[in-house]
Parts: C-alpha cells; structure tokens; sequence
C-alpha cells in the first residue's frame, strides 16, 4: 500500500524518530506528518546523518564533491556581482536616497525614512570603513561621483547579493540532498540578471534578501534538538529575523514563514509519545531563540540608530516638539522655557501628522473666489518667525478655555472668528497645557469646527505650503491635533527642556507609529512610471536604473525571462502533481517508492523556498500592495 511504501522509504534512510510509537494513520496524513518531519526535526536517530552532528555544512556522503561545488557557486556569484561594480559612475535610481542616508550617518545627522535602519546604517558603516567621507550630496540620478569614494558602499551591497546563490544552494542541498537539485537552483539565481542588477548598487533589497535567506537557511539547519550546532541554528534564525525585520517591514514575511514551521515543528513534537506532556524545553528554547532574542536585537538597532543620529536634520519636522528636543542643533535642544502655556504668551503651533508643519501666516491675502480676503494661514515645514503666534492677557490655559489666537506681527482681520476653544487630548476640564508634552485640538468658537491641516499642498498663491482649514470632522486625528513648541513669555518661570525629553520607550514607539504612518501615507507622483502587483511576477515590465539620454551609460533591471517564466511554469506543475498525487494515493494507487519519498519530504520545500529565493521580494510587493 501506498502509506506503506511510505513509511518502509523513510526508514531506509533513518527517519525513524517521528514514526516511533505511533498510530497508524491514513496515507495522506501519514505522508504530510512525516514531510513536516523530515524539515523541522531532521535524521535524529543517524547523528551523522544530521547536520548539528558531525558537522555544520550537513553530512552528506560526497562532501569534497560538494565543497567543489560551493566553491564553484561562491566564485560565479562573486564575479558575476562585483563585475564593473564602480560603473557608471553616477548616482543610479535609490542610490539617491540610500546613499545619503548613510551620509547621514557618517555626520550623525537625523534624518527620517519609512524603513527601519539597519539597512541605512550598514550602508553608512561601509562607505566609512572603505573611505567615504559623507560630503556626496546625492542629489538627483545622474549626478557624477567625480572623487568621491563610493565603491565600497555598492560592494558591501553586491557581497550581500552574492550570498544568495550559495544559500540557495544550501538550502535545496540540504532539503533535497541532491547536489544537482542545489546546484540547479544556485545558477538560476547567478545568472538571474535582475536578482545582478538589484546587488550592484546602493539599496537596500541585497540586505534584506541576505536576512531573509539567511533566515531560511539557519531555520532548516537546526534540526537535532539540543546539541550545540542546533543552538547555534536557533541563534543565528533569531539573529537573521532581526535582521530582516530590521531593514524593511516586509521582512515580517519571513518572520511568519518561520512562524508557521515553528508551529508546525513542535506540533509533530506533541505526537512523540517518548516526550512527556509537561517538557516545556523545546518551547522555551524557541521561545528564547526565536521572540525574545530577535526583539532585543531589534530594539538594541534601534537604541544605536538614536545614539549616532544626535544632530538636528531635515528628519526633525515629521517628529514630535518632544522628540526634537533631544537633538543637538535644535532649537529646543538645552532650551528653556515656561513648562504651562498662558495667555499673553508668543508661541508656535505644530500640527501632528507627519509633515504637517507649523501653523503659519504671512501678509499674502486669498486670492479671489478662495475664501475671504483676509491674510493667508497655511502651515509651514520650516522654522520661521511668521511661526509665531500670541495668546491673550497673562493667566495658564486650560483645558476648555477659550482664547483669541493672534499672529505675532501681521495684521490680521481681527473679529470673533479668532477666538478658539482649547481642549487637550485626553484631558478634563481645568488640566493645564504643557509645553511639548500636551496634544491639544483648537475648536472654533463661532462654528465648531476644528483647526485642521489637511496636507495639500496649496497652489503657488499659497507658496506651496500646507493647507490649513476648519473641519466638522472633529474625530481626533493627527491632522487636528496641535503642540505647543515655542513659548516666550517673560512673566513666567522657565524650566529647562531636559527634564521634558521623552525616554527611550517613548521615541521607541513615536518612531514606529510615525514609520507606520509614512508607510500608509506613500503614493507615487503624477509623473512616475508606476507598476502593478500582477506585473512583477510574470516579469511584465523593467525598472530604467540609469540612462537619460543616447550617450548616457544605461542600466536597466529586467529578470532574466528563461528563469522567471520556467519558475512560474514550475509552480503551476507543482500543483498539478500534487493534485494528481494525492488523489492517487487517496485512491490507493502506489506511486512508485521514489516518487513517494519525493513527495513526502523535498519537493514541496524545495520549490517552496525557490521560489523567493528568485522573486521574493516581488512576491512579497504583490502580497503588500493587496494588503496595503
């Protein structure tokens, strides 16, 4: 019979650990614990068979073989990756925002991106070890590097590339142990010419698909429990999750892949009836090695990202009054200044939604047919002194007051429509406004309507600067929420800002919750060549790199269509097998002893992990532009 093909296949090759002393199931339930089995809990009762046993690399009868191989693939992938790496030698796509962020880095400016900064720093560690002075000003593609040392930044990237082909090589070489599956696998990816045009330049996909596959690799490497290669395994999975987490967010793919395997593993360890029911040392152990190690490693990124960005930058705006006070450069940096707001008091307003600048005014009126002809209140990036704004006779505000908000030196259209209620976030009636920390929303007194900056950007009778309006929505959102900043009034005491600076917790979350929201905030502009989820797949259209006119050296990322059309067409007989197969051995047809340990242990795996190892990060842009 079919399962018994099955099971008497497994133990010719030492799988027996999972078999033991179990019941007898249906075939395909059979055939899909021992698959499992095969991957998360590997050859446990052969130690020489496992690769936490006799060596870490797995043991494998041919290994010179092997190492010629790796070897081989090490070689292709280097040269094929460092070829021409200083060409052109010109800023190319991303490079332009990649490239000066780890500029950033290397003067300890603060800047602001929507990806976390593992990434970003690396990039910037790189182009110092090798150099690079952090003077570039990356301004637009196209700018000449002239003597500007930039080879060491896109190296370090396409070394990172280069690993790609040898982790799939051991990835499949040890799922499969087929060398020639693995090597297969390997030179799709060498000679994938989009997975070489990614790696050469300064980005960031060649270091989160180094994480991610490295990931993959640690996580089917620990397979015998408790020995020291398995811990190191276990380590490296947690340390490479934190990596990839800490590059992009859509690392959190992987970190649900090894979720799910993680799940699955120690489900086929509650039906070894040899475990008692209470050893909890195979949860704890991932538990450990695979949620709180990569936490800490994350956080720990992220406490070195605050410690070397300490200078004020052009970051600073999309962050908290708070936030910025911890930056060297800032205004509000070692300021002091009265801790409650009052009235009499000069101050400036800044809107809470990313981007959403200072409320501001200047002398130009609306224009015709654009609201009253009064002067023009927009909200403003920049520090400026039209910032600045007045608040009636000397007394604290409260929560629930109502006050007259006057521009500090225009002349503007005074009447009862300058008069807004104050109401802080959260608060009751009669609790104070403090200074950076309160969040507070100006409700019109005449109408009900609250002060709003919308984000638009006005025409260029506004200057181009932020909308500001009065909405009836008056739900809480960041767009109507307010901070006080500035604030100057020579009848108060001042306190130092210091004892106002947020702790590490807090910038922790304000840096997530403004990344999040940058994320969800991102649409391409009018003019951009866009692309649709369904067209990265089927290798629909490129990505020009580089190229603006006939002479111009061009770079154009396009994969390689023999490898991306022949993976597609894989995956779609894939299903076909599996359908045709298991309604065989649903049926009680034998399949033949070779082709059922296929199907119980490698194929599935093997094309599983092939397929991102190719288009990961497209499947995983398909997968997020749904989502998002």
């Amino acid at each position: 019979m079919a399962k018994e093909e099955c099971i008497t296949q497994w133990n010719k090759t030492g799988h027996t650990s999972t078999l033991r002393n179990r019941k007898t199931l249906p075939s395909s339930e059979k055939i899909f614990k021992s698959s499992s089995a095969h991957v998360s809990k590997g050859r446990q009762d052969d130690p020489q068979s496992s690769n936490g046993a006799s060596a870490l690399g797995g043991g494998f009868n041919n290994e010179s073989p092997n190492r010629v191989l790796l070897m081989l693939v090490v070689g292709l992938s280097l040269s094929t990756r460092l070829y021409k790496i200083t060409e052109p030698p010109h800023v190319c796509w991303d490079e332009t925002h990649f490239g000066k962020m780890g500029s950033y880095y290397i003067n300890r400016t603060f800047f602001f991106d929507v990806h976390p900064p593992l990434g970003k720093m690396l990039i910037g560690l790189a182009g110092y070890l090798t150099g690079y002075d952090g003077t570039f000003p990356f301004i637009k593609p196209g700018d000449k590097y002239e003597h500007h040392n930039y080879w060491g930044m896109r190296g370090f990237c396409a070394v990172l590339g280069s690993f790609l082909p040898v982790f799939g090589y051991l990835i499949v070489l040890e799922l499969s142990q087929s060398p020639t599956a693995a090597l297969i696998t390997a030179s799709l990816l060498i000679f994938d010419t989009g997975c070489i045009t990614i790696s050469q330049y300064i980005l960031l996909d060649p270091i989160l698909m180094f994480f991610i596959m490295a990931a993959v690799l640690s996580m089917v490497k620990f397979n015998q429990p408790f020995t020291a290669p398995w811990c190191l395994w276990l380590v490296l999975t947690g340390v490479n999750l934190a990596g990839a987490l800490g590059v992009k967010f859509v690392g959190l793919f992987v970190i649900l892949l090894v979720g799910l395997n993680t799940i699955w593993d120690l489900w086929s360890l509650l039906g070894d009836l040899s475990l008692s029911l209470v050893n909890t040392k195979h949860f704890l152990a991932r538990v450990v090695g695979l949620i709180l190690l990569p936490l800490l490693l994350y956080v720990a990124i992220f406490a070195v990202h605050f410690v070397v960005l300490n200078k004020s930058g052009p970051g600073d705006g999309f962050f908290s009054s708070a936030f910025q006070s911890r930056l060297i450069g800032n205004n509000l940096h070692n300021a002091s200044m009265p801790e409650y707001l009052a009235y009499g008091s000069t101050i400036t307003v800044k809107n809470l939604r990313i981007a959403g600048g200072y409320l501001h005014s200047h002398w130009h009126l609306y224009p015709e047919g654009v609201g009253a002809r009064q002067q023009q209140v927009t909200a403003y990036l920049h520090k400026d002194y039209n910032n600045l704004w007045l608040s009636g006779t000397p007394d604290l505000v409260r929560h629930g007051d109502v006050i007259r908000l006057e521009h500090k030196d225009v002349t503007l259209h005074r009447d009862t429509n300058d008069l807004w209620q104050v109401e802080v976030c959260g608060g009751q009636k009669g609790d104070l406004v403090k200074v950076l920390r309160s969040n507070i929303r100006f409700l019109h007194r005449a109408t009900g309507c609250v002060l709003y900056s919308s984000g638009k950007t006005l025409p260029k009778w506004g200057w181009e600067q932020v909308e500001v309006t009065c909405s009836p929505y008056l739900k809480e959102t960041p767009s109507s929420q307010w901070s006080i900043e500035d604030h100057i009034n020579p009848k108060l005491s001042n306190i130092s800002l210091s004892v106002l600076k947020p702790h590490f917790l807090e910038i922790l979350l304000e840096s997530h919750i403004v990344m999040i929201r940058g994320n969800s905030g991102l649409k391409p502009k009018d003019h951009e060549m866009n692309s649709k989820p369904w067209h990265w797949p089927i290798n629909y259209q490129g990505l020009r790199f580089s190229g603006v006119n006939e002479t111009e050296y061009r770079v154009y990322l396009l994969g390689n269509p023999v490898v991306w059309w022949t993976n597609l067409a894989s995956l779609g007989l894939y299903l076909i097998m599996v359908a045709v197969a298991s309604v065989a051995l649903q049926r009680g047809f034998s399949l033949g002893q070779k082709r059922i340990e296929f199907y119980c242990s490698s194929f599935l795996h093997t094309l599983f992990l092939h397929t991102p190892l190719k288009v990961h990060c497209v499947i995983f842009k398909v997968i997020y532009s749904l989502i998002v």
